[in-house]
């Protein structure tokens, strides 16, 4: 008889790490540390686990997860809200990093998520750039909005700041470019994005940096992946309207604006658009149909390394 598929779920905080595992019921807990790995690492892999099963935890579970990927462990990061209705639907309200260790390795014995390839040190150093700008610009836009209104005394020194993040926001600009020109792949793959009428710099380099699976899934997957693919509500005789919820948030919010431009100047996307509008469809179901649209045509230019042509999009 086959030996019983082993199962291990890892609570992550900031200091310790909670470790469950199933079907033994084994627990025990340990310090989030590097020079704790080691031993965590070699007595998971003497249990030699189908599934080692982490949530998202604010980048505290980045490290450890790149130790037991480099020691050859089959791990996976999940969304925290998938654990916690999986938590809710078995009856468990209480929240400890004990109970949510033993969650972990519960919903990985049931849903067995697919274990991906991790993004490599290189992916993650580009998307810790690419959301820092994120976060520099979103700054930068509040303290124009706090110019608008402030009272003469604040002015000067809301000026001084907005010079210092502009100039940080241009510097990481160039530091994006600099990492992105270092890699010959990358730099063909953002010059394939940018191909596209409506994508620039910031929507290519957003993609390759929170959408590294771009060109690897078909059309659907990618779709629901981001966060643009209508999922249906219907009970009974209820029918409802389609909706889309869930998805990478920064992903969705690059190919958003890319959409709004591209709905103006690429000839693909302007047609497709006033096609929709004209058959009755709300504006904002259109660009969301365009959102869709523009993020199948830049999954099948990866995919084939093609570049874009208006007529290879038509098809």
């Amino acid at each position: 008889m086959s030996e019983t598929p082993v199962f291990v779920g890892i609570d992550v905080a900031k200091a310790e790490l909670a470790v469950a595992v199933r079907p033994t019921g084994e627990r025990w807990t340990t310090a989030n540390a590097e020079a704790a790995w080691p031993p965590l690492v070699a007595r998971l892999q003497a249990l030699a686990p189908q599934l080692v099963l982490c949530e998202a935890s604010g980048g505290y579970e980045l490290p450890l997860v790149g130790a037991l990927a480099a020691a050859g462990l089959p791990v996976v990061v999940v969304n925290p809200r998938q654990v916690r209705d999986f938590a809710k639907a078995t009856g468990t309200l209480a929240k400890t990093d004990r109970l949510d260790a033993g969650i972990l390795a519960h919903f990985a014995e049931a849903v067995r998520p697919a274990v991906r390839p991790l993004p490599d040190a290189a992916t993650q150093l580009l998307a810790a750039l690419v959301a820092r700008r994120r976060q520099l610009v979103e700054m930068l836009t509040a303290e124009r909005n706090r110019l608008g209104v402030a009272p003469g005394p604040l002015r000067a020194e809301l000026q001084g700041h907005i010079a210092d993040l502009t100039r940080r926001v241009a510097q990481l600009d160039q530091d994006l470019d600099q990492h992105l020109r270092a890699s010959p792949l990358w730099r063909a793959q953002e010059d394939l994005l940018r191909s596209v009428p409506g994508v620039g710099p910031v929507t290519a380099r957003t993609l390759l940096a929170t959408l590294p699976e771009l060109g690897t899934l078909d059309r659907r997957t990618v779709a629901a992946l981001v966060g643009v693919a209508p999922f249906a509500r219907d009970s009974g005789t209820l029918r409802g309207r389609r909706s889309c919820w869930g998805g990478r948030a920064a992903a969705r919010t690059a190919l958003y604006m890319a959409t709004l431009t591209g709905v103006r100047f690429n000839p693909t996307l302007t047609a497709f658009y006033g096609h929709l509008v004209a058959q009755g469809k709300c504006k904002k179901l259109a660009l969301v149909a365009c959102m869709r649209k523009l993020l199948t045509i830049l999954n099948a230019m990866v995919r084939t390394q093609t570049p874009w042509t208006p007529r290879a999009a038509m098809a």
